[in-house]
């Protein structure tokens, strides 16, 4: 784990390097085409010669990287003078066409504009096909690597299975411990040595005193104070202190193996073999360290602490046994890489060494499958409608690929393919721990969300932001992915580098410089707009006399400028050329134009609200047979609430298409009718007269224009009358109606005036013909009973029927 992470810095670092001013070949002026022409030839050369190292391709390779990033700049040489030259012809007009002329003057200008073009462009040709040279010898380069390191996992050491290698094998190793042996012997026989430990012993035993200390005894502290932390009542900022104090478990140790290590090698007595072993023991110990701090986060020792996945205190146990004893393997890889790399060890030795290990970790990962399976099968059981969460179905495809790799790295180790089986077997162990340092990192995430959120840990265990944060935490491990599989620094540098070189759109090359820009100044003036608006709706409109919904609309509108403005400055400040845009936005403009025609209709019917404001907000209105008031109007809909306190979203096409009644627009004044109907025989006048004072002494009701009453004529059951009257606010119409009911009905029935209601008389024709009629025998129970006989027409209604007759009918 140690080595990817090293990959990963050392990548880093190269890009800081390579950011720096001068860390490319480039000077303040053109770069110097024919000398990198001499490069280029050189590094053609050294390419096609077979016995080249790939030390020395990836030396040639970095060299090739500065030429290139040097060359790209020189693609920016004479722009300003270019486009001036340019502005230049096209002010002479367009040339003429062939076997037309135009005047001699305009033609020689023409001439001289046109050479020093040529000449200004001439720098930037040079350097476009230098820099497609450098491009191409950098492919190369990166093919031939790739196609070595797959040469070398096909590569087959003789099996370790044959028993003949094994003396052998034994023999190799016996050789380096017997060169360790003389290494130290030696050393420790030379007057300097034993003079340098006299002089130093004191420092010496110092240090290794302390190193032994941090080693033994640091663990020991920080999982105790660790216990501490989260073992307190459970409150925000916990979590998050107890996993940094927690990180202490692997930087003392690692400190602790570094000192005692710096020390020993300080005194002179190890040979270079013996210094090789001792900086191996180094990684061996901080992945072992590492894989301790995962399996006591993930599943803790005390039960009473809850682990990730819910597990019994049996499988957890096993759980963080598996996790252990995977970083002790991978640790001991470190080891066994360095040892089959020295000159003394065969290749058959190296299966031998290596068919133990891949073996012990096979194992290891089939008992991590076998845990997985179980766990989600008992969890399947348990619930009926079982559905894993995104991070239980990737821990199911880890533990299916466990299973696989399980046996596939030990089969090829015994078939002799130990680089093979090594590029299957150390990327998975690496892999699990990266995965389950990313699950660890869950608590501390959401623990410190909540704490600067000022919210509770429920709530941000429900929260976007951790899941945004984990996001870009997949993100970030991406790289250290693609180097643990094998990637190369370089090649992960060669996707940095293609993501800073952008892309060309049209005559402009849009870089990740470029798309800064334009979101840095595109938020920045629509801030300005945001303030703009925030200041006119606070401060300026209130004190003018427009109404809400023409300071909203004006609001609004500044808004909608505000955009479109901010979004050409950003695109010319980042220097993009739009021409090209512009012939695909044509081409597209059609099938937007069918496509989005009923957001285009209602975006403009915004506009056109925002602008003519036949409605605003708080207005009374009724569309499309629904009623409410106006709450918003945006560009594409208006919401509209109804008295039931619903929301309807309603497209803004309806209003400029359809009928739209405004009951509040420009005077809150408005009409109530109000019908009533009275018994016939009723003195009209006299209720006419009373309806007139009913309304007129209604405080609501305006005395000028002054409430008339109006008898409508002759009703089928009534005499109808009607009241007409004006109220100050229609927005009480509901109220004043009613109350207006109830007077009505508490005059009428002091004053005996009666309000009818439908009468219906039913009477039978021929009812004589009805009482003499035979009844019907009812059929026997044997038999079936007779079809009925067809009915009559309407037209011809036999004697018993009924008839029905309105009361006015009678009379």
């Amino acid at each position: 784990m140690i080595q990817p992470l090293l990959r990963v810095l050392l990548a880093g670092l190269v890009v800081l390097v390579l950011s720096l001013p001068g860390g490319a070949q480039e000077a303040e002026g053109p770069t110097d085409i024919p000398a990198f022409n001499t490069f280029a030839d050189t590094a053609q050369a050294t390419l096609a010669t077979p016995t080249v190292s790939t030390a020395e391709l990836d030396e040639l390779r970095r060299q090739l990287t500065d030429w290139r990033a040097a060359l790209l700049e020189a693609e920016n040489v004479n722009a300003d003078r270019i486009a001036t030259l340019r502005s230049q012809i096209e002010a002479l007009g367009p040339a003429p066409e062939e076997g037309a002329t135009e005047p001699e003057e305009i033609a020689a200008r023409r001439q001289q504009l046109n050479t020093e073009l040529a000449d200004a462009e001439l720098p930037r040709v040079n350097a476009t096909e230098a820099y497609n040279r450098a491009d191409g010898l950098i492919s190369e380069i990166d093919a031939t690597i790739r196609a070595r390191q797959t040469q070398a996992l096909q590569e087959r050491v003789p099996t370790p299975l044959n028993p003949a290698h094994w003396p052998t094998a034994a023999s190799d190793f016996g050789e380096v411990a017997a060169i360790v042996r003389e290494e130290i012997s030696t050393n420790l026989s030379g007057d300097r040595i034993r003079d340098r430990l006299r002089d130093n012993a004191p420092r010496t035993l110092a240090i290794v005193a302390v190193g032994l200390l941090l080693l033994l005894r640091a663990p020991v502290w920080t999982d105790r104070l660790t216990d501490r932390i989260e073992n307190r009542r459970r409150r925000r900022g916990r979590a998050t202190l107890a996993f940094l104090v927690s990180l202490t478990q692997i930087a003392l140790p690692v400190a602790g193996v570094m000192l005692f290590v710096l020390a020993f090698l300080s005194t002179g007595i190890p040979g270079e073999t013996t210094a090789a072993l001792l900086r191996t023991l180094i990684g061996f110990l901080a992945t072992t360290f590492t894989a301790l701090w995962l399996a006591g986060r993930l599943f803790p020792r005390d039960e009473k602490q809850p682990d990730t996945f819910s597990l019994t205190p049996e499988r957890r146990r096993s759980a963080r046994r598996t996790m252990i004893f995977t970083g002790v393997l991978a640790g001991l890889n470190i080891v066994l890489n360095m040892l089959v790399a020295l000159d003394q060890v065969s290749p058959a030795s190296h299966g031998v060494l290596l068919l133990p290990f891949h073996i012990l970790l096979g194992l290891t990962y089939l008992q991590a499958s076998r845990l997985i399976r179980a766990v989600r099968k008992t969890r399947a059981e348990e619930t009926e409608d079982y559905s894993p969460s995104f991070l239980g179905r990737l821990v199911g495809l880890l533990g299916q690929a466990l299973g696989l790799v399980a046996f596939a790295g030990p089969a090829l180790a015994a078939a002799g393919y130990v680089n093979a089986a090594e590029w299957v077997m150390v990327p998975t162990a690496l892999t699990m721990g990266l995965l389950a340092l990313f699950v660890a990192l869950q608590p501390p995430i959401r623990d410190a969300y909540a704490l600067i959120s000022d919210k509770s840990l429920d709530e941000a265990d429900n929260a976007l932001v951790p899941v945004l944060v984990n996001f870009v935490l997949v993100f970030a491990a991406a790289p250290a992915l693609a180097l643990i599989w094998g990637m190369r620094p370089t090649e992960l540098l060669e996707v940095y580098a293609r993501f800073a070189e952008g892309f060309s759109f049209g005559d402009t090359r849009i870089t990740p410089s470029t798309i800064v820009t334009v979101i840095v100044v595109f938020l920045l003036i629509l801030g300005l707009t945001r303030v703009l608006q925030s200041a006119l709706k606070s401060t300026v409109l209130p004190r003018t006399k427009m109404d809400v919904g023409a300071q909203n609309a004006l609001s609004s509108g500044i808004g909608y400028i505000g955009i479109a403005i901010a979004a050409l400055l950003a695109v010319n400040a980042g220097g993009i050329d739009l021409t090209a845009l512009a012939f695909i936005l044509s081409a597209l403009s059609v099938g937007i134009g069918f496509g989005l025609q009923n957001v285009v209709q209602n975006f403009v019917s915004g506009i056109i609200l925002l602008i003519e404001r036949p409605i605003g907000e708080g207005d009374w209105i009724e569309v499309g047979g629904n009623m409410g008031i106006v709450k918003s109007i945006s560009v594409r809909s208006t919401t509209i609430e109804t008295f039931d306190k619903q929301q309807l979203i309603v497209p803004n096409g309806d209003f400029i298409s359809g009928t739209v009644t405004n009951w509040t627009r420009g005077s809150p004044l408005g009409r109530a009718t109000i019908t009533v109907g009275v018994a016939y025989g009723t003195d009209t006048r006299r209720v006419q007269s009373i309806l007139h004072e009913i309304a007129a002494s209604h405080p609501e009701v305006m005395t000028f224009p002054e409430p008339g009453v109006d008898f409508l004529g002759f009703g089928a059951d009534s005499l109808d009358f009607r009241i007409r009257a004006m109220l100050y606010d229609v927005n009480h119409l509901l109220s004043v109606t009613t109350e207006i009911h109830h007077l009505i009905a508490e005059r009428f029935a002091a004053e005996n005036i009666e309000i009818p209601f439908a009468q219906r008389d039913l009477w039978l024709r021929n009812p004589e013909a009805l009482a003499a009629a035979p009844k019907a025998d009812a059929p026997k129970p044997e038999e079936a009973p007779r079809a009925q006989p067809k009915a009559e027409s309407p037209s011809e209604p036999r004697d018993g029927d009924l008839a029905q007759q309105d009361n006015d009918g009678d009379r």
